[in-house]
């Protein structure tokens, strides 16, 4: 995926849902453990020398998957590339936790997945479609598409 390197340092720059300074590792063969300002910002992970204002990467949180190393410690994998891993440590046990939930809950697709759950409970307990009133209901993002039954049409 390419991104405008601008855009990437102006969203950088936005208030974000988490910042700390962890211990970051890359995922190259050699990369060692350096501090890093960290800072969660929508479903990018932008990190910093701590001691300078633009980022000197970006991680896009989508398709990837976060796992808890030991009691301070995760990971960040990509689907499409599952043997490169992103270790992070923390400060403590409850910091590490924090992220590991922060992180899983800024995909588009956890987004996604509660929005279509949320869209069936109103519909089972209303009988309305909340997206209808949009004009977003028949939208594919939108659609169950793991299985769930699909919402039954409105009453007439």
């Amino acid at each position: 995926m390419r991104f405008n390197e601008k855009e990437l340092v102006f969203l950088s720059r936005q208030p974000s849902e988490r910042a700390a300074e962890l211990g970051m590792k890359g995922p190259k063969k050699g990369d060692v453990m350096k501090r890093r300002l960290v800072k969660l910002i929508v479903n990018f992970l932008f990190y910093f020398r701590t001691d300078e204002e633009e980022p000197i990467g970006a991680l896009l949180l989508e398709q990837c998957r976060v796992e808890k190393e030991d009691n301070m410690a995760f990971s960040i994998a990509f689907l499409d590339e599952a043997e490169r891993k992103y270790l992070f440590e923390c400060d403590s046990q409850e910091q590490c936790m924090e992220w590991i939930d922060a992180i899983i809950k800024a995909s588009y697709e956890f987004m996604r997945k509660n929005l279509i759950f949320y869209r069936s409970e109103i519909h089972r307990l209303t009988g309305k479609d909340p997206l209808e009133q949009y004009g977003i209901s028949d939208e594919t993002r939108f659609q169950v598409s793991s299985g769930l039954p699909p919402l039954p049409p409105p009453p007439t």
